[in-house]
């Protein structure tokens, strides 16, 4: 049997506890809705296709402001340079495309060259009415940016080429690479070789040990300025890339230590931010003597 007492307790009970339900419901934050991750490379809302030299040409455009225009490297797709494209688009436009005969590109009817990608990526622009773009390149990439710097000087504000090479001898790549190149061509087993993604693959394989030929001395037509990028553990010479520097007038230099050629994957944060240094700084040539004396004065002056 209740007493009063415990009649009125036995009463407030839901009172108290609708309100600490209440207190809950209302205070608490309400669950962060999902992240939604783009899929770059296969995204039906930013990608569009045109046609160039009889193929249908894929790419996806993200973000606004400035173009910059991304490019691949070999056996690659957009996909490869999603941590850049994260980065880059919350300040430019960002174009990336599928190279010939690869990613969701179509295929050509003859073998690849640099000279043929480098046009793709010309009448891209065209087709986008872009203007001068700014132009970060990685590995075969790298390669087609500076033929766009060589051929195409109007559509090329700066170029950032990680990792390119001039020709495929051992002059530029070191013998362990060229036998990994190799290899990737005598892996395609010869039935497979027949069927459309053999064919592919063989393709952009073939193109490693074949291509490109460009004379370095082409290289001083660049007006554009460009930062050459690689690692200290690349698969390129790095002599090769020095001399890749000193033939462009209006050029800069950057080893990324400790790395190799996967750096703009392995480490994006630092990548990235060297890249865009690059583009938002005004481009300042040094003089090797009387840049030194400048800053060495100063240094002193802050000391008296």
């Amino acid at each position: 049997m209740l007493d009063s007492r415990s009649i009125v307790l036995s009463k407030s009970i839901p009172i108290v506890l609708s309100a600490v339900f209440l207190q809950c419901t209302v205070g608490a934050q309400a669950p962060a809705p999902p992240k939604t991750v783009v899929k770059y490379g296969s995204n039906p809302a930013a990608g569009r296709t045109f046609t160039h030299d009889g193929i249908k040409l894929y790419y996806e455009v993200y973000g606004t402001g400035e173009p910059l225009l991304l490019v691949h490297g070999n056996g690659g797709n957009i996909a490869d340079l999603s941590a850049q494209i994260d980065h880059f688009r919350k300040r430019y436009k960002v174009i990336a495309m599928d190279s010939r005969d690869q990613g969701k590109s179509g295929d050509s009817v003859d073998k690849i060259t640099y000279e043929k990608m480098a046009g793709d990526l010309a009448a891209l622009l065209d087709h986008l009415q872009t203007g001068p773009v700014y132009v970060l390149g990685w590995s075969d990439g790298g390669i087609e940016a500076l033929l766009l710097g060589i051929r195409s000087p109007g559509n090329v504000k700066k170029i950032v080429t990680m990792a390119a090479n001039l020709n495929p001898g051992d002059g530029a790549l070191y013998p362990e690479v060229l036998a990994f190149a190799k290899s990737l061509a005598d892996a395609i087993p010869a039935a497979a070789k027949e069927t459309p993604q053999g064919k592919r693959e063989l393709k952009v394989a073939q193109m490693l040990l074949d291509e490109p030929h460009i004379d370095p001395r082409a290289l001083e037509a660049i007006t554009a300025p460009t930062l050459v990028l690689a690692s200290d553990h690349d698969l390129i010479r790095d002599e090769h890339t020095l001399e890749i520097y000193h033939h462009i007038p209006n050029s800069q230099l950057c080893i990324f230590p400790n790395a190799t050629h996967m750096v703009p994957y392995d480490d994006p944060v630092l990548f990235d931010a060297t890249v865009e240094r690059f583009f938002r700084a005004p481009f300042v040539k040094k003089n090797r003597i009387q840049d030194f004396l400048k800053s060495y004065e100063a240094m002193k002056a802050s000391q008296r």
